[in-house]
């Protein structure tokens, strides 16, 4: 055999050692799930001995937030999301349901005492037509979208299926991150144009006293533009609009929100004014509509019958009078 014959079978074996010397610690190399570093029981046995602890792992990355592992305000969020929001929500929305029939079936249809006129007052413009729509129609989308949060998984996905639900769901979240906006702007809009008309005063408290008119046989209280009851309404949507659109941009954009804490504060809030105002926004819809005879022309045409406009909003009819705003009337007060 030659020197280099030689040469090359003494390379090789020292490769062939190498390789075998690498490969055979790794090769022995067992996962021992007892092992210290697998700690779950411990994780388990902490919380039961200390429910409200904070439980942290060890990590090497600089965000030292990733570390924790479990946390009392997540448990106690997650049991208020899935037990004590659904139960808000279904003592709102279907109690206020139960009570709009119940007072529909005693009451009745509000109808104009002395009847049509046949003479029109305008009511509101086509520009505030317009905000009231804007607004309406886009809480109208963003309750139910929002609804389907909370009820969905319970109510819809037995009787559409999972992949009906599924695409239900993901058309909901979208419309509702987008129609937020319109919906913000058309709440700006209604505060602009209208706080000039929704000032508290001494009347609005004589208004409610007497029931609004709404309850037993007297008349409502002589008011302005907005009796007490539409101001409420008012600054339900301004308020509630207000809290909602905040809360629904920091949960838009959670790195502005302050960490996970605070994304739990805002859903909460969130979650709470939202069926909150499906609440007072089912009233107003009754008394908008089948509730009262004539009130949906004011949002419809924008004209309302003179006999209605005088006997809810009397005070205002004769400021449009006296304007000249109403041609043909006359300040009769109404029988």
């Amino acid at each position: 055999m030659s020197f280099g014959a030689h040469l090359r079978f003494l390379l090789s074996g020292l490769l062939l050692a190498l390789a075998l010397a690498v490969a055979a610690p790794a090769s022995a190399q067992q996962v021992n799930p007892t092992a210290n570093s697998v700690r779950e029981q411990q994780f388990l046995d902490a919380l039961k001995q200390n429910p409200s602890a904070e439980l942290r792992g060890r990590i090497t990355i600089p965000d030292t937030r990733a570390a924790t592992l479990e946390r009392p305000a997540g448990r106690d969020w997650r049991a208020f999301h899935q037990g004590t929001m659904t139960r808000i929500g279904a003592v709102a929305v279907l109690g206020m349901l139960v009570v709009l029939t119940a007072f529909y079936l005693f009451r009745g249809r509000i109808r104009i005492e002395a009847g049509p006129s046949g003479q029109t007052i305008t009511r509101f413009n086509g520009f505030e037509r317009f905000m009231h729509w804007l607004t309406a129609g886009c809480f109208i989308i963003l309750a139910l979208s929002g609804l389907n949060v909370t009820f969905g998984k319970a109510l819809l996905l037995p009787l559409i299926g999972p992949q009906a639900f599924t695409n239900l769901s993901v058309a909901a979240k979208w419309s509702h991150n987008f129609l937020a906006w319109p919906f913000m702007l058309g709440v700006a809009l209604m505060f602009l144009v209208w706080i000039k008309d929704n000032i508290p005063n001494l009347g609005d408290l004589r208004w409610f006293a007497a029931g609004g008119g709404l309850i037993g046989k007297g008349h409502a209280p002589p008011a302005r533009r907005f009796n007490g009851g539409q101001k409420g309404i008012f600054w339900a949507v301004v308020l509630g609009g207000a809290a909602l659109s905040v809360s629904g941009i920091y949960l838009l954009y959670p790195s502005f929100s302050g960490g996970v804490l605070d994304m739990q504060f805002w859903n909460v809030v969130h979650g709470v004014v939202s069926v909150l105002m499906i609440a007072v926004m089912l009233a107003h819809i009754y008394i908008g509509s089948i509730g009262m005879e004539g009130a949906f022309d004011a949002m419809g045409s924008g004209e309302v019958d003179l006999n209605w406009a005088k006997e809810h909003h009397a005070l205002w009819v004769a400021e449009e009078i006296e304007k000249g705003r109403a041609p043909g009337a006359t300040l009769q007060p109404a029988e």
